[in-house]
């Protein structure tokens, strides 16, 4: 396993960190066993990051997170977690106020039972709070020792530099992957000159380069993508025909599976620092991690960009804005 220094913090983390999205009930119902192992598997092989959030389960990801853990070095580890969402009806929406991020932290550190956070992100950006307030609360946060760094999520550009007048950002979380590159234009060349640690989401595009997911496939009740338009239909089938191609090409001429070349494929950029990979079967494990240890040539990445020259960007889900 290969290990960087995220950005402008003083976090040494493994360049493949454990993601537990997978593990809050938004992907449909969670094997708590199988996902207790893939962590501690993660562990034994070399992981020192993992990465979490309240609003993935509120406390149900944590809470398994911090079972997979137990036991192990507190100082061996690199944990963060994201707040900022609260729950409204059946949904969540964003709340950066000072009283939902001093609150959330102290739910996620009984969540996660630890007496600090080493990173603690602002899940999505909350235009009815102003910066000032959030920052703030933040501060005091880690001036108490709670929260050690202080880093954003689903930011861009104008946003980080807004939140930056008040308390550095340390940490950005992007989604990235080969089937969405946004974040190329704009907001990469940005935290690469302002040393932002970069920790990329979602490398696997949801489960479309995982190698798993077929024209028969069919989402389990509660799984967000069964609602998802690049899910399903023409969209579905025209990104998966390029799916097999790209799994064709790293099988046949690289020797590595399409999991392993999408996960390798983020990290040959170099204002990436880390990409967050989350599995809820142990047996997946050592092929994920084996990804950072990959190093693609200029002939495999323009050969990956001709045959996904036509896909269709894929999106995650994201809160509401109120």
């Amino acid at each position: 396993m290969k290990y960087i220094t995220l950005g402008k913090s003083d976090l040494r983390v493994s360049r493949i960190a454990f993601g537990t999205w997978q593990l809050g009930g938004d992907w449909g119902a969670t094997d708590t066993d199988a996902a207790v192992r893939a962590i501690r598997e993660a562990a034994n092989q070399g992981v020192t990051f993992f990465d979490t959030a309240q609003a993935y389960g509120f406390g149900a990801s944590e809470e398994l997170l911090a079972t997979a853990l137990r036991g192990l070095r507190r100082d061996d580890l690199v944990i963060a977690t994201k707040g900022g969402l609260r729950q409204v009806g059946g949904g969540v929406a964003r709340d950066s106020s000072a009283s939902s991020i001093k609150e959330g932290v102290e739910s996620s550190l009984r969540a996660l039972d630890t007496d600090y956070i080493d990173l603690y992100q602002i899940h999505w950006a909350d235009s009815r709070t102003p910066f000032e307030e959030t920052t703030e609360a933040l501060a005091k946060l880690v001036a108490d020792g709670k929260v050690r760094h202080v880093g954003v999520s689903n930011f861009d550009e104008a946003q980080m530099q807004a939140f930056s007048a008040y308390l550095p950002v340390e940490t950005l979380q992007p989604p990235y992957h080969l089937l969405r590159r946004d974040i190329e234009r704009e907001i990469l060349p940005y935290t690469n000159a302002n040393n932002i640690g970069v920790l990329i989401y979602g490398p696997l595009a949801h489960g479309m380069l995982g190698g798993s997911l077929g024209r028969d496939t069919r989402f389990a009740p509660g799984d967000w993508r069964a609602k998802s338009a690049v899910f399903r239909g023409e969209v579905f089938e025209h990104n998966l025909q390029r799916v097999d191609e790209l799994a064709e090409f790293a099988r046949r001429d690289l020797g590595i599976s399409i999991g392993q070349l999408a996960v390798a494929w983020t990290l040959a950029n170099p204002a990436v620092h880390v990409a967050i990979v989350g599995t809820r079967n142990p047996l997946h494990v050592l092929e994920a991690w084996a990804a950072a240890d990959l190093t693609l040539n200029d002939d495999t990445m323009a050969r990956i960009d001709e045959i996904l020259r036509d896909t269709t960007s894929i999106l995650g889900p994201s809160p509401k804005t109120v």
